[in-house]
């Protein structure tokens, strides 16, 4: 066993900020190659707690720091998603709750606990029947959507009007246990037909940043016009990372698998958001190779750039709860509703 600890980002003694602060170019763009391989070597499966203590702990250092880093950090996973194509590395995320995390979601830690024990069904006499039963549901809805043969979604309400073309050799998946808890259906689209608008009513805590009312404007599949009410600057250093223009992730939630119905300030809760109306997140930034319909071992790269897969350094989901429909156009010319009022209608 590889076990990774590194301390929290809340007091005086918060190492990250340091970091950012103080790092010279240099180390910001330093990349430890033989650490990383020999972690990638050995570990054949990752399991990751998220666990914040300070959910503000970067505010005030420069965003462009922080992609700098982070691109610097790009060929780690790059390794580790060709471990995952070739079927020999798995990874598991979930959430321990703190104080932090529920006053920044304005719940109490009672409150708050409470949406990770209903979410994950450990409520329940027997959580794992619970998820086989629900992921068997999720499943039929999986299969329905890989069977339309889908050309492309049109996503449609009073925050948004967006087309997706969903692109070749694509599935639709679901999140099977890696991140916990996960009710969502998402695929990675062809990103070079993503056209039109979309405004996300739920904050992006990411980077150590909260950014609030984001609004994005899409042509010829690339972001055009990005705007923030809060922290504007780190989504525009975001955009600008190389390919982190462009989508690598298209989801959708329905509000009767997921049991989460408050906002939790975390990506991996509020990306999966049942509430009144489910939610539709995209993620700007890297794609997932798995929503390949076909062998993933043994693709090369200018094969997954040539299918429309992105490839970048991010990796960021943006999520909105408000009400939408999605219409999908489908390869045979006809078009079908395929989720309305928060549910899939197919």
């Amino acid at each position: 066993m590889i076990s990774d600890y590194h301390p929290d980002m809340a007091g005086k003694e918060n190492l990250s900020r340091h970091f950012y602060l103080n790092a010279k170019s240099h180390q910001l763009a330093f990349f430890p190659r033989h650490y990383f391989r020999g972690l990638v070597n050995q570990a054949d499966h990752l399991i990751a707690i998220l666990s914040e203590a300070d959910m503000h702990a970067l505010e005030g250092v420069d965003p462009k720091s922080i992609m700098i880093r982070g691109q610097a950090l790009k060929k780690y996973r790059e390794w580790r998603d060709k471990k995952e194509d070739e079927g020999k590395f798995s990874w598991t995320l979930a959430l321990y709750g703190t104080a932090a995390m529920a006053k920044e979601a304005g719940l109490s830690e009672k409150e708050y606990w409470n949406q990770i024990i209903r979410s994950c069904f450990l409520d329940k006499p027997s959580p794992i029947a619970d998820w086989r039963k629900t992921y068997q549901k999720i499943d039929r809805y999986l299969q329905k959507l890989d069977r339309l043969a889908i050309e492309k979604v049109k996503i449609e309400g009073a925050d948004v009007n967006l087309s997706i073309l969903i692109g070749d050799k694509r599935r639709w998946r679901a999140g099977g246990g890696a991140n916990i808890p996960s009710f969502e259906i998402f695929t990675s689209p062809d990103w070079r037909g993503t056209e039109g608008w979309i405004r996300f009513n739920q904050p992006l805590y990411h980077y150590g940043h909260l950014v609030q009312g984001i609004e994005l404007e899409f042509k010829n599949g690339l972001v055009v016009k990005s705007r923030a009410k809060k922290n504007e600057r780190l989504l525009k250093e975001m955009i600008a990372v190389k390919n982190a223009d462009k989508v690598g992730e298209f989801s959708l939630t329905d509000k009767r698998f997921s049991r989460i119905d408050k906002f939790m300030a975390e990506t991996l809760f509020d990306e999966n958001f049942g509430g009144s109306y489910g939610n539709t997140h995209i993620a700007l930034g890297d794609s997932y190779h798995e929503c390949f319909d076909g062998k993933q071992k043994g693709v090369a790269k200018p094969a997954w750039l040539k299918m429309g897969f992105n490839d970048s350094s991010v990796h960021t989901d943006i999520i909105s709860t408000t009400n939408r429909t999605v219409t999908a156009y489908l390869k045979s010319g006809r078009k079908k509703v395929i989720y309305k009022n928060g549910i899939f209608t197919l």
